[in-house]
């Protein structure tokens, strides 16, 4: 695993311990999106049944639903980059960025370990998203 200079190998325990804690954040994803998904599904199957509701209670609704479905979807995003970072750990290429090609930084994975990017690669897409 490459590390940025001046810093540590990752040792034996130190990957564990990510491995562990990615394993714990994808069980709760998962769980997390089943309960999601669940609720979606009674928002859209009673969203034909328009009767006796008026404007504002089918708007709400309306607003309801996108707002679920804008969180499914982006704990959809999180579970799929876990299950890359997994992968990634598995072949061995964890930890270096998937923009630039260089050390994300153990101290960022560490603190952040589904980390894909390293802080100049993320700083640089989170300016761009700004505009």
């Amino acid at each position: 695993m490459k590390v940025k200079d001046g810093e540590d190998p990752w040792t034996q325990a130190e990957l564990d311990e990510v491995v562990g804690e990615l394993t714990q954040m994808r069980a709760h994803s998962l769980e997390v999106l089943a309960d999601l998904e669940a609720d979606l599904d009674g928002l859209m199957r009673d969203a034909g049944d328009g009767a006796g509701h008026d404007q504002a209670d089918i708007g709400s609704t309306s607003f309801e639903r996108d707002h679920e479905l804008t969180v499914v979807n982006s704990e959809r995003d999180k579970l799929a980059q876990i299950e890359r970072v997994l992968g990634y750990l598995a072949d061995g290429s964890y930890g270096i960025c998937e923009s630039c090609g260089e050390p994300i930084g153990k101290m960022r994975l560490m603190a952040f370990p589904r980390a894909t990017l390293c802080m100049t690669c993320k700083q640089r897409e989170e300016k761009r998203g700004a505009w």
